[in-house]
């Protein structure tokens, strides 16, 4: 078992450099089965999630090569197989449907897994491929589609804002006949960054990042290059840990407007905060004030930031509401702060935290990715020792998390236990 050991009480100080983002990245991946020909993907995160879905597309034939540790060229020209390995651990395995369906008309893919946040259906996703022709059912595990064939241009409206169907349908039109739009589509910036990543190599993808998308489709997509943009999520969860922790640093590669929402709560809060072209430098310099938080799709509060500014509102000044739009679930860290002595009572999808002067150290267990990072920020809030298991949850979405909060000057160790008396550290 991993475990990551904290001990709090040191503000954090220096510079830190965001990785590409986790849900760009999940999605370009299986993207890549579009194209005939090499793509090389740049600023690939280092994240188990990204690690098992370049394993599935070897298992499916394609031919990945790895440049440098950020980099990989995937030439997915001879892939023949529409049926997808085991895949189900991760929630963006959905989108390879999208992408067999959209290059051989057909695929049979094993129904998502991902962190477990309440219900998260995917009728959305599968409105989108029948509308566009394809038969679709559930069986045996299996989204299994078949389009008898290229799937056709669709007029679809999307009943809920949904990031997941927004890029399936995208990805499954992008060679379709025809024009789709896509209407109430989701704007969050890696949808935009798939759009522009399918067009550079040849696709007719306009309205990214509006409620109306258009997909013409083409006869065929070519190979290129494509740098994937930086994890907003991964560079709020640094600026939210001065708020938790104190001190003053920079965050490097980032794009500001992406941040703009996080960047508004957290001043709010009593942070400063200074943007640069590609940078934001952020210093704790009093009290944390309480406010309240509502999540909504982009570019409101985003849900991926709920755990984190959670823990820094733990020990901030008065009494701070967090309204949750999104997941039903989003809020299972609580009884996890609270075993810091955190003040927080869940009434459905609103959390109320009452501030209280500091953490105390414990040991708590990472519920998922999100929750996981909120945990790393609390034990930084503390002045005692914290342990935090089933890390390989936070081990999905971040990129070396532990090194780059040491190199802040956090007291974090990664250790592996083999057994209840004997603790190992690895890192």
């Amino acid at each position: 078992m991993i475990k990551y050991v904290i001990e709090g009480g040191r503000p954090l100080r220096g510079e830190v450099t965001v990785s590409g983002a986790k849900n760009a990245a999940v999605a370009l991946i299986p993207a890549t089965l579009l194209v005939k020909g090499v793509c090389r993907l740049e600023n690939i995160p280092k994240i188990s999630d990204v690690t098992l879905l370049l394993s599935v597309l070897r298992r499916m034939g394609a031919v990945i090569q790895t440049v440098n540790s950020h980099t990989y060229d995937i030439d997915c020209t001879n892939v023949d197989s529409c049926s997808v390995p085991f895949a189900s651990r991760i929630r963006a395995s959905y989108y390879l449907a999208g992408a067999l369906l959209g290059r051989f008309g057909r695929g049979e893919v094993p129904l998502p897994g991902g962190c477990d946040l309440g219900e998260r259906p995917i009728d959305q996703h599968l409105k989108g491929f029948r509308a566009m022709g394809a038969d679709v059912t559930i069986a045996n595990g299996n989204i299994i589609a078949d389009g008898h064939g290229r799937l056709r241009g669709a007029g679809i409206y999307l009943d809920v804002v949904s990031v997941g169907a927004t890029i399936n349908i995208m990805l499954a039109a992008a060679l379709a006949e025809g024009m789709t739009v896509i209407d109430n589509a989701a704007k969050e910036p890696h949808i935009v960054d798939v759009a522009n990543f399918l067009n550079s190599m040849g696709a007719n993808i306009t309205g990214a990042g509006t409620d109306v998308i258009k997909i013409r489709g083409v006869d065929k997509l070519h190979g290129g290059s494509y740098t994937i943009i930086p994890d907003q999520i991964e560079a709020g969860t640094y600026l939210a840990a001065v708020g938790a922790a104190g001190g003053k640093i920079l965050v490097r590669n980032v794009i500001p407007k992406h941040l703009d929402s996080i960047v508004a709560k957290l001043e709010e809060a009593g942070l400063e905060i200074r943007d640069f072209d590609d940078s934001i430098q952020i210093e704790r310099t009093s009290r944390l004030r309480s406010i309240h938080i509502k999540t909504m799709p982009y570019p409101g509060f985003p849900t991926d930031m709920v755990p984190q500014l959670a823990a820094l509102l733990c020990v901030a000044d008065g009494t701070s509401y967090i309204n949750e739009g999104i997941w039903s679930n989003r809020f299972r860290f609580a009884d996890e702060y609270a075993r810091l002595g955190a003040h927080i009572q869940v009434n459905g999808k609103t959390a109320v935290i009452e501030g209280i002067p500091e953490l105390s150290g414990a040991t708590m267990k990472a519920c998922d990715l999100r929750a996981g990072a909120g945990m790393i920020l609390a034990g930084l809030a503390t002045k005692d020792i914290t342990e935090i298991e089933d890390v390989h949850h936070i081990e999905r979405g971040y990129e070396d998390i532990v090194e780059k909060m040491r190199a802040l000057g956090a007291n974090i160790r990664r250790v592996v236990v083999p057994d209840k008396t004997d603790l190992r550290v690895v890192i």
